[in-house]
């Protein structure tokens, strides 16, 4: 970052806001820790939390530093395009997790998305997902750190190293003190916190810029011009700033990448596994996605007034790259007391993206990892103790990965291409697995290694010059596309070599085979017409579509 231009002019009141904001935080952490007896208290709340605490804890583990900064980027470089993101990049996911996936999670008592790998395949594709899932949580960890550090750096002035190990100490004293019931009351605390420091700079941003209209016509003046402001406009080819087809973002995008995340990523899913009863678990990422349709209001939005009031804003280093967008206008429209709280609002973002991560890393470290092939049958404490020392495991290489995502000048396209090969090919051996039932283990296996070695490859060749995209964006979407397709002809081959497993060891893991013993869990009021999972879900992707038709 270069010499004080980010600086933010913070005051006694400023400061006094965010340290009353990490006490909160960790006395959240102590309190949580009073209901800790058991390992599934420690790492799944106890299957005990209702279904709005979970639904914001859901949509708040995905606000970190990434969204926030790296949508405000994007929105920035890209314009309107950036909403592909929300609206056909999250939705229909987050539904189709509600309705279709949570019963078999819930339903099938799984502790982790690897432990469903294991009863649906076998140990060597369990093994296989808890090792590149518990090295792509430490990796995303690591951008969180980062982006948390950079922030405090230019904002506060920090030495880099200084704002990383303070951020990454914060995150490790709740978590290893609260376990996940710490990190998901944060993260609702977190969700208010985040959405109170970003909306004031949406709203002083409009009014500088003279309205939504006076946004429309700078935005129309400035280099991304009137293409900046549609959404679908010139996806026909690829003459459009996101230089992506529409192929390229319904099936890549919409399908691959967003399914991949939402439905198989299990620091998302471990907070529907955490509530109190099928009803809940199935409605907790249904109730996330109303939040999440309208959150890029203060993230694309203050994108495109960053892009029309910074001047310079785009460069390739310095304080003005796009990753800056938010800290810009922080400085540039905030009086004090409003920017402790955006301030405020910014830390807590990087802190729930952090400790969904880790609270993901230590739960599958601990159970599908350690107990499953080191120490097996030892008392709860143990497991309790090893998913503490995990937890400080998991920061202490989160610091490490920090600066690997140092060397990338918009994160957003660094955790894009990790998504694309670390979720692309489990989301397809998934969905195909959970569908098709005379998949074979060993076809599950072959299938989840050789559509991860295609997408890895296809990011190595593009970074080498061999293969071309027109941007780091477009290769995220090919990627995790080739992935998914590898997936199910490897599928497709193998299957009918290899053994399938009988029905009996199938029950309630696929799909037609439902386990007849499932208890009736739903409490008092779970069958009101408004708390239908179905309901709920389809009015949420009505909604979706309907915002597209002002952007167009």
């Amino acid at each position: 970052m270069g010499g004080g231009g980010l600086r933010l002019n913070m005051n006694a009141l400023d400061y006094l806001i965010l340290a009353l904001y990490f006490v909160t935080v960790l006395g959240v952490g102590f309190a949580a820790r009073r209901a800790i007896r058991t390992s599934v208290d420690f790492f799944l709340s106890g299957r005990s939390l209702p279904a709005w605490v979970t639904g914001l804890a859901f949509v708040s583990a995905n606000l970190g530093a990434l969204e926030i900064i790296g949508m405000a980027a994007n929105g920035a470089q890209y314009g309107i395009m950036t909403v592909h993101y929300y609206w056909i990049g999250a939705v229909p996911a987050m539904v189709f997790l509600g309705i279709v996936m949570m019963p078999f999670y819930y339903g099938s008592k799984v502790r982790s998305v690897p432990e469903y790998l294991r009863l649906r395949f076998n140990r060597p594709t369990h093994l296989l997902n808890a090792i590149s899932f518990a090295v792509a949580q430490v990796l995303i960890a690591g951008v969180n750190l980062y982006a948390l550090a950079l922030i405090m750096q230019a904002l506060l002035g920090w030495p880099l190293w200084f704002a990383i190990i303070v951020g990454a100490v914060i995150v490790l004293a709740y978590i290893t003190v609260g376990g996940l019931s710490g990190a998901i009351y944060n993260e609702v605390l977190q969700f208010f916190v985040i959405i109170a420091g970003l909306v004031p700079i949406t709203v002083i941003g409009l009014v500088k810029v003279g309205g939504v209209s006076g946004l429309m016509d700078a935005v129309r003046d400035s280099r991304l011009g009137e293409a900046g402001l549609h959404a679908w406009e010139g996806t026909g080819s690829t003459s459009n700033p996101l230089g992506a087809h529409w192929l390229g973002i319904v099936f890549g995008l919409g399908f691959v990448l967003s399914f991949g995340y939402w439905t198989t990523n299990f620091a998302e899913v471990q907070r529907a596994l955490s509530a109190r009863n099928m009803s809940a678990a199935r409605r907790t990422p249904i109730i996330a996605a109303y939040p999440k349709l309208l959150i890029p209001a203060v993230t694309v939005i203050p994108g495109l007034i960053a892009l029309v009031t910074v001047k310079g804003l785009g460069a390739d280093e310095g304080d003005l790259v796009y990753n800056n967008a938010i800290p810009l206008l922080m400085r540039d429209l905030l009086p004090n007391g409003v920017l402790g709280i955006a301030v405020t609002g910014l830390v807590a973002s990087f802190m729930a993206g952090m400790a969904a991560n880790v609270s993901g890393f230590n739960t599958v470290f601990t159970y599908d990892i350690w107990q499953a092939y080191f120490r097996r049958d030892l008392p709860d404490e143990h497991y309790v103790k090893v998913g503490r020392i995990a937890t400080v495991g998991a920061v202490v290489i989160g610091i490490g990965t920090a600066f690997i995502a140092a060397g990338f000048s918009n994160i957003m396209n660094y955790i894009q291409a990790l998504f694309s090969v670390f979720n692309a090919p489990l989301f397809g051996t998934f969905i195909i697995g959970m569908f098709w039932r005379r998949m074979t283990p060993l076809a599950g296996f072959w299938s989840l290694l050789s559509g991860t070695v295609v997408a890895t490859a296809t990011y190595l060749l593009y970074k080498g010059g061999v293969i071309s995209f027109n941007s780091d964006l477009e290769e995220s979407f090919w990627g995790a596309g080739l992935a998914f397709a590898t997936v199910a002809v490897v599928a497709a081959i193998v299957t009918p070599l290899t053994r399938p497993k009988t029905d009996d060891q199938l029950t309630g893991l696929v799909y037609g085979l439902s386990d007849t013993t499932l208890a009736d869990d739903s409490l008092a009021g779970d069958t009101a017409w408004y708390r239908s999972p179905v309901l709920l879900g389809v009015v949420a992707v009505i909604l979706a579509a309907l915002f597209y038709i002002p952007v167009f």
